[in-house]
């Protein structure tokens, strides 16, 4: 008997008591219990994904049970991966929000409107996956939609910033809705209905050009949805100015569900398509990857750059959705099996270290009310479990050994560069490339972590607020540990998910047996010649670090230490303005990329009143702004701003007037019924 429907109601019903104990509950009650429920809701849905993963399925259909008449379910190994995944965050991230909401007083995110919000919001990442129809998907989808802006707006009273952020995402996620809408409508209009099962049976009968048509509609929403470069605008501003627990749930699980979409629609309804698809997911892929990393290295605000590196890894792995369904329209579906497997991967890798990375920044957020770096520093010693999980959540983001991130990567970079005895035009181009971009956004990652843990975390206190910091709250700490532990059981035996991942290959289609394997210990690809051992790595690398460290402290143990004062030149001691900022350390890299980045500065010069060629005061302005925001949406804005002050003189309030415009209009309706009649 399968134990998915029962997991679903119990995280429904839990659902809807943290919801119910979120609006009734007074303060002191309502984070914790709260807290509580959300976490059950997160066990629950897991549980029903790892039960899928395991080989279950189930589907079930409400004819006219209200008010769920008409609704369509079913999970199977691929929803079930995105389940297990968001089941996952959202119990860490729940357990952390308990210590988050009472660990310094009272904050916008325990507020009756956040916390009953909260658990809906957590329970639609969970059911999203399950949908089994058109209606059913986007209901679920227009209401993780709205339960996110509703938390991204928690802190609106304290910040502009946050409605200004509100206002971005409510756009730009409801121009994907109008997309998904057209595009399903469309498919189900041909298909001949609207249930996913119907979709599939009726796909042959589908036109290319309806297919086509289709494919790019959805995409594009799914990719918006995802954080991918040119629709990202809304990511960088709603993610930081979220709560952070918050912003854990969206980088780390709501993103995910933008590759699911793409995954399920492209490579399981639609039955793959043509390469041109593929290549230009690669190539929005590509761009998205080293758009989203270099604007990560720019970035000062450390929740702003975890934002941008939510963007680089989703384009990481839209690259392994592109390859693996233009390696399937070429035929190979064993590479195109390998690739999917690594996108997935990287889902559940990016899902790990980034919650860890956005819940260890709202620690800081929390102990200095800061997050700018250049106004952090010294953390190390005054927060050293949560600079620790940071530092292992940043391991995992720039893809080095034992870090988690590596494996993912690694499997991807197999696919690609085995995907060269391919022939084609196309393959001999985009992969080599798609390679090269690769390697070229984790060299750029390394830069950017080591720059946030070491301005943020080692360097001196700059601020009397970063001099003052306290450890986290032992529950916010206790979240971060149960993420930090799934990053290392990740890094270390990532061959246990082998057969989990097969199965969510094998649900589109693909022969999934085989394509990654390994009892845990090590990962083998069947169908290449490759093997990687995670556990001799990092054996490998503690041995290299210990002789690295151990052959200098014996040698100098043999020679007396004498300690004196190094000379400073009459300098005096160095101060925190003596160090590097994090924008003095992205420079040089700014320097190479401007072409790119498009730095822009001003200096303004004010002389005294009495002489001209006297200064009073030299004014220095240095920002790096979003390229593709500053030069494509800033227009955009600027001519609707322009028509809606134009439509203006139309409404000037005198009736004469719009007499006249009910008479013109009146007018036209009676011609163009005489026409068509």
């Amino acid at each position: 008997m399968s134990v998915i429907p029962a997991a679903l109601a119990t995280a429904t019903s839990l659902g809807g008591a943290g919801a119910l104990a979120g609006s009734v509950l007074p303060y002191r009650m309502r984070g914790a219990v709260v807290g509580v429920l959300t976490a059950g809701v997160g066990v629950s849905g897991g549980a029903a994904g790892v039960a899928a993963l395991g080989g279950d399925r189930w589907t079930a259909v409400f004819p006219g049970v209200l008010p769920l008449a008409g609704t369509h379910l079913a999970v199977d190994a691929l929803a079930g991966l995105f389940m297990a995944v968001a089941g996952a965050v959202v119990t860490a991230v729940a357990v952390y929000g308990i210590g988050y909401t009472a660990g310094h007083g009272p904050h916008a995110l325990a507020s009756r409107t956040a916390q009953a919000v909260l658990p809906l919001f957590a329970l639609t990442l969970v059911l999203v996956p399950v949908a089994a129809s058109v209606s059913t998907f986007l209901l679920l989808w227009e209401l993780m939609a709205l339960a996110s802006l509703l938390l991204v707006l928690a802190e609106h009273r304290e910040r502009a910033s946050v409605r200004q952020a509100g206002v971005w995402y409510a756009v730009m996620t409801h121009l994907g809705l109008v997309l998904l809408l057209a595009g399903f409508a469309l498919f189900a209009a041909q298909a001949g209905g609207e249930t996913f099962a119907t979709l599939r049976a009726g796909e042959p009968a589908v036109s290319p050009e309806v297919r086509g048509l289709v494919f790019v509609l959805v995409a594009a929403a799914f990719a918006s949805k995802a954080g991918a470069v040119p629709l990202h605008a809304w990511l960088p501003r709603a993610h930081p100015e979220a709560p952070s627990p918050v912003s854990a749930l969206m980088s780390a699980a709501m993103v995910n569900l933008g590759i699911y979409g793409l995954v399920r629609t492209g490579l399981d309804l639609l039955g793959g398509g043509p390469a041109w698809w593929w290549l230009g997911l690669i190539t929005v892929g590509g761009a998205s990857a080293v758009y989203g990393i270099l604007q990560a290295a720019m970035a000062s605000d450390l929740k702003r750059l975890l934002a941008y590196s939510t963007s680089e890894n989703m384009g990481l792995v839209l690259i392994g959705v592109g390859a693996s369904g233009l390696f399937a329209a070429y035929g190979d579906e064993p590479l195109a099996a390998l690739a999917l497997a690594a996108a997935l991967l990287h889902v559940v890798n990016h899902a790990a270290f980034k919650a860890l990375l956005f819940c260890a920044a709202g620690s800081v957020l929390r102990a200095t009310g800061v997050r700018d770096l250049d106004q952090l520093g010294g953390l190390r010693p005054r927060m050293p479990a949560t600079a620790g999980l940071f530092a292992l959540a940043a391991l995992g983001a720039v893809a080095l050994p034992p870090g988690n991130g590596f494996i993912s990567e690694w499997l991807l970079l197999q696919s690609l560069i085995h995907g060269l005895d391919v022939p084609g035009v196309a393959m001999a181009v985009v992969l080599p490339l798609s390679v090269a971009l690769i390697a070229l956004s984790a060299g750029i990652a390394a830069a950017v972590f080591v720059k946030a843990l070491g301005v943020g975390f080692f360097a001196r206190p700059r601020s009397e607020k970063a001099a003052s910091a306290e450890e986290a709250h032992f529950l916010m700490l206790a979240g971060m540990g149960l993420l930090g532990a799934a990053c290392v059981a990740l890094a270390l035996v990532p061959g246990l998910l082998g057969d989990g991942l097969d199965r969510a290959v094998g649900a589109t289609g693909l022969p999934g047996s085989g394509a990654v394997s390994g009892g845990g210990l090590q990962v083998r690809l069947a169908d290449v010649s490759a093997t990687l051992s995670p556990l001799w790595v990092v054996a490998a690398l503690t041995a290299a670090m210990g002789v690295a460290v151990g052959l200098p402290r014996l040698y100098q143990r043999r020679r007396r230490r004498v300690n004196a004062r190094l000379w400073d030149c009459g300098g005096g001691a160095p101060s925190p303005r003596m160090a590097y900022t994090a924008t003095s350390f992205a420079e040089p890299l700014q320097r190479v990329f401007d072409d790119v980045l498009a730095p822009e500065q001003d200096v303004d010069v004010t002389p005294v009143r009495e002489s001209a060629y006297l200064v009073e005061r030299v004014r220095f302005q240095h920002r790096v702004p979003d390229r593709i925001e500053h030069r494509l949406y800033e227009p955009v804005l600027r001519a609707l701003a322009g028509t809606g002050r134009a439509a203006r003189r139309l409404a000037n309030g005198s009736v004469h007037l719009y007499l006249g415009y009910g008479f013109v209009g009146l007018v036209v309706l009676l011609l163009a019924l005489a026409v068509g009649w």
